[in-house]
């Protein structure tokens, strides 16, 4: 780690072209965090490409293709420094095609930025509405609006507040506290505001993009909650026995707990007690959330447990869902989506085919309002709440209840074809 600063992942989210790419070369390079001669490059090659002023989003799009378009494709991943916080930046794609790479993105964010551009034919478009909706739906629940393009705009106060308000009107919608939210009046390309003020907005008595990013709040450790461990792997090594593997996602972990691991063998469950604990070759005597461990479990034999199969502590047993109701959004189908579709779910380390049995109802993809009760199909862009099957037992826990559990993805033939979470289920 980081000389011992907490860690955080943050997604950068918001309509395509709105600066999202610049607004992150933009941050590392100011921050120091990228170097002169990286910079020199990245600008020549902008040049040769006829891309000029696209020097900071080359940062972040290193695929040859992306630069020759102009647009992000795939998710790219830079850490980065700053005095309170060591984080992970997810430059997640803005463009409607490679919405589903957004959804392996903010899955994984603590905290979000939202980029909107304040050009005047700009502001709150449809995929801003979106992405706001998404990144609720996903459980990022801190948010940074950074408001771009502010050159463009002239450096007006007046179309600051205007574009202030037309996404808080979003936020609200969706369910963001909106005081809680900072915004942050900026432009990247020139680099005004971003790491260094901006003598631009003598009106603006705020902080610069890099300032609010230490404003986010430490993401708690959810140690208060049950014990929750997906296995990755699961080892025999000799002399040691059976050595299972994963990382812990919510609760403590102690050498001696008496823990179950489910659905397990014919999905009965299988109990033992904790021997030892392993991380990077040191042996512990807890492990907690965030930790990736191997451990030996006296009781546990290769063939009763597999990737996929979670454990807990005796006391508060992993759920295991004969089925389930998710609140979900249509990212990427071919057609249309039926009562009796059966896709790959993947959720946390488990891959299990699940049959979708009732459509319950429609939602507004902008509000989470109910829009149509018992649809008879849905199409890309439409969220929902429906009612799921699995194939075979499935671990998956209530987002009200652990979150860190509820959260899935939908694969059909290499696609995500949706995304969501657990609302409600039914116990086995």
């Amino acid at each position: 780690m980081a000389k011992g600063k907490p860690h955080m992942n943050i997604v950068f989210i918001g309509h395509v072209d709105h600066g999202k790419s610049t607004t992150v070369g933009r941050l590392l390079y100011d921050s120091g965090n990228i170097d002169e001669q990286t910079m020199r490059k990245l600008k020549e090659q902008a040049k040769e490409l006829g891309k000029v002023g696209f020097e900071f989003a080359f940062v972040m799009d290193n695929l040859k293709e992306e630069r020759e378009r102009g647009l992000t494709i795939d998710l790219s991943h830079k850490k980065f420094e700053t005095s309170k916080y060591y984080f992970t930046i997810i430059d997640a794609p803005g463009h409607k095609d490679f919405i589903k790479n957004m959804i392996t993105g903010a899955a994984q964010a603590d905290a979000g930025i939202l980029v909107v551009s304040a050009n005047p034919g700009d502001g709150v478009q449809a995929q801003t509405k979106e992405h706001i909706f998404l990144a609720r739906t996903l459980g990022v629940n801190q948010l940074i609006v950074y408001v771009n393009k502010m050159d463009m705009a002239r450096f007006e106060e007046k179309r600051f507040n205007e574009v202030k308000d037309e996404v808080a009107k979003q936020l609200k919608l969706v369910g963001y506290k909106v005081e809680e939210v900072h915004f942050v009046a900026g432009a990247s390309f020139p680099g005004d505001n971003v790491a260094k003020k901006s003598a631009n907005m003598p009106w603006y008595k705020g902080n610069t993009l890099l300032e609010t990013l230490d404003m986010f709040k430490e993401p708690q450790k959810p140690t208060q909650l049950p014990l929750r461990l997906p296995i990755q792997d699961v080892y025999n090594i000799t002399g040691i026995g059976v050595v299972p593997v994963g990382k812990v996602v919510t609760g403590v972990m102690k050498v001696n707990d008496k823990v179950i691991v489910v659905p397990a063998r014919e999905g009965k469950g299988i109990q033992g007690e904790v021997k030892t604990i392993e991380m990077h070759h040191e042996q512990l005597t807890e492990a907690e959330p965030g930790d990736n461990i191997g451990f030996n479990v006296r009781g546990i034999e290769k063939k009763d447990i597999a990737r996929g199969d979670v454990l807990g502590h005796v006391n508060n047993v992993p759920s295991v869902a004969t089925e389930f109701t998710a609140q979900m959004i249509v990212l990427n189908h071919p057609t249309v989506i039926t009562v009796g579709y059966t896709p790959v779910f993947h959720v946390h380390t488990a891959q299990v085919a699940c049959q979708i049995t009732e459509i319950v109802k429609k939602l507004d993809p902008a509000t989470g309002a109910t829009k149509e009760e018992k649809p008879d199909f849905i199409k890309n862009g439409d969220a929902a709440i429906v009612k799921i099957k699995p194939i075979q037992p499935l671990c998956i826990e209530k987002q009200s209840e652990i979150p860190q559990m509820a959260r899935f993805a939908v694969r059909d033939s290499g696609v995500t074809v949706a995304a969501g979470m657990c609302i409600d289920l039914v116990k086995k």
